[in-house]
């Protein structure tokens, strides 16, 4: 129903949460590389447990191989703490993209003036710089799921 697309992750723990919630809620995972880990270590598959097989992966070398694959019509909302939207005003639908940054450097700045119309942010206080990974990955899909109803899930 949705994508859930990471840019270079580098925390193995996060993308292994990922994983599960993205198996638990039918949603197609994109790992686009380089990636700060390999997705056998131990700790991607501590956190994703036993997920790994129910989860739609895939991997992508590189921004531009993922895009080339793509449609390029699909709409695609990439999370930037330089939103101005909040994450609940997009009127979500079935096959939009949710795109995230790494854990140190979020998503450059090529990337994000391609999705200039579409970057969502998540509230929080001004003192904090960023929400983990997993916990944002897990707000925005959610509020998505919540918007369609949760159509598909038990």
């Amino acid at each position: 129903m949705f994508d859930v697309i990471l840019y270079q992750p580098e925390i193995p723990p996060n993308t292994g949460t990922i994983i599960r919630l993205c198996a638990a809620t039918g949603t197609q995972l994109h790992l686009i590389g380089p990636l700060g880990f390999r997705l056998d270590a131990p700790a991607v598959k501590r956190a994703g447990m036993d997920y790994r097989e129910l989860a739609d992966v895939k991997r992508w070398s590189d921004w531009s191989a993922y895009r080339k694959a793509n449609d390029r019509e699909a709409r695609t909302f990439a999370l930037s703490t330089k939103g101005k939207q909040a994450h609940w005003q997009p009127d979500f639908i079935p096959g939009d993209r949710f795109l995230f940054g790494s854990e140190g450097s979020g998503l450059p700045e090529s990337v994000l003036e391609k999705q200039a119309d579409r970057i969502i942010r998540i509230p929080m206080s001004p003192k904090a710089r960023s929400l983990n990974l997993a916990v944002s990955v897990s707000i925005v899909l959610y509020e998505a799921l919540r918007q369609v109803e949760f159509r598909g899930l038990s």
